[in-house]
Parts: structure tokens; sequence; C-alpha cells
């Protein structure tokens, strides 16, 4: 049973290092949450609800009415784009630096895309209704999501030309990077047929890219995970679009200071 927000507390009673911790010892780690003044902090948090998420966990789905929204902690979502015939390829992570719902809360009611679980982790869920009276409240929290959108929207667009353009082990080096941004851990719990779904490709291109950066040292590729062994030189095996994206992440955030 999840406890109470009010376990949780507020960054701005807290020491420098922001240790926040929930009821179950964990830290809060979400950018947004973690950056808001005092009394927007407390608004929102008067209307969330601490959950544990598992791997493949749904959380919103194309086409389906959103009924919640979520500021992830320790887990990370996969945005999918689903086809016609029931294909899928991602478009975007989210992680500890977001938020899950944003479509709600500019009044639109329905989710453009599947967005699943891919690091099971603690999440803050709000209803779409308590969230858009916190918003109405709370000035900060309403600058802080707008700044992520435009974010993540030039996320979505850097990986739209990514997963065009470029090589399949060039691409899975970018993914397992901003993978390891989100999650923090080394070892990620990914299938062969995950890995596929998320690059958009058959599985026996992702078992000979998986294969490169193995025999390069970069990575151990078992069944069911993929273990990070040298992040540097996955850098350096990827495409320019993780290069991209962190460059254009840090200029911004050096003209909002």
């Amino acid at each position: 049973m999840a406890k109470k927000p009010s376990s949780i507390r507020s960054p701005a009673a807290s020491n420098a290092n922001n240790q926040n911790h929930d009821g179950d010892g964990n830290v809060l780690r979400n950018r947004i949450l973690l950056g808001l003044p005092r009394r927007d902090y407390d608004a929102v948090f008067s209307k969330l609800t601490p959950l544990k998420l598992q791997l493949h966990d749904l959380i919103q789905e194309a086409g389906q009415p959103i009924e919640y929204c979520c500021f992830p902690n320790t887990m990370m979502a996969s945005v999918l784009n689903i086809m016609a015939d029931g294909k899928s390829v991602e478009v975007g992570l989210i992680g500890w630096e977001g938020f899950i719902g944003m479509p709600a809360m500019v009044g639109f009611r329905t989710s453009a895309s599947r967005i699943v679980v891919q690091g099971a982790g603690t999440t803050f869920r709000a209803s779409v209704s308590d969230m858009r009276g916190v918003l109405r409240k709370c000035p900060e929290l309403t600058a802080a999501l707008l700044r992520y959108s435009q974010e993540a929207t030039m996320e979505v667009t850097q990986i739209a030309a990514c997963n065009r353009l470029h090589e399949v082990d060039e691409r899975l080096a970018r993914w397992l990077l901003m993978s390891h941004d989100r999650i923090r851990l080394d070892d990620l719990p990914l299938t062969q047929d995950f890995l596929a779904q998320m690059l958009g490709t058959r599985r026996a291109s992702v078992s000979v890219a998986a294969g490169i950066l193995q025999r390069a040292g970069l990575i151990r590729y078992g069944r069911g995970h993929v273990s990070i062994l040298d992040r540097n030189g996955l850098e350096e095996a990827c495409c320019e679009c993780y290069g991209v994206i962190k460059h254009q992440l840090a200029n911004w955030k050096r003209e909002s200071q």
C-alpha cells in the first residue's frame, strides 16, 4: 500500500544535498519537483501518491483517456508510437527529469502515444483533475512543465532523425546512454524483443548491433539484460544525436539561469 505524500519532506526544509526520502527510504530525485519553491512544492505534493511500478507496466495507451499524471522518480518510461499493423517504435524516454501527462495539462483528453515502464522504480501520481487545479495556483510548476515540454519535443525530433538516418549499432549505443542517464544503473533489464521494439528494427539486427558493441568491450549482452561496461567508449561509438541532445539541454540550462 502506497504511503501518503505527507511522509515526504519538502526540499526547502532539507539539507543542501536535497536528500528527501519517502516512507520507504527512497531518495526524491524528480528534477521538476525538487526545483519548485516551497509553496508550489507543498501544493503539488498534497495531491500526489507515491507508487512502485514494474517493468512493462502500462502508464498510458494511445487513443485512450489520460486519467493520471506522473512525476517519475526512479523509474523510466518509454514513449511509443503505434502503427496500424501493431508495430511500434520508441520516440522518447522519460525519467527523473520529466513528467508524464502533458497533453491533459493543456486541455486534451487522450494520449497520442503508448507509454510503458522500461525501468522499474518509483513515481509520484496525481489525477488529471487534481493536477489541473494545482497548476492554476502554481506558476512556477507551470513554467517548469512548459520548459520540460520543450526539452522533450527537442529530444523527440532528434530521435526521429536518428531512427531514420543512423546505423542500428549507433542507435543502440545512443539509446543505452539515454537510458543510463535516467535509470543510473549499469545493468538494464532488456530483452532482444523489447530492444527491437524500441529501435523499430528486427531482432536479428539488434543481435548484430549488440554483438558489435560487445566485441568492442563496451557492453555485456545476455539473455534479458544489458550491462554497460565502458560508458566513455559507448559515447564514442554512438551517433552524433546523443551529443546534440546533451549540448542543447546544457545551452538551455545556462539560458534559464
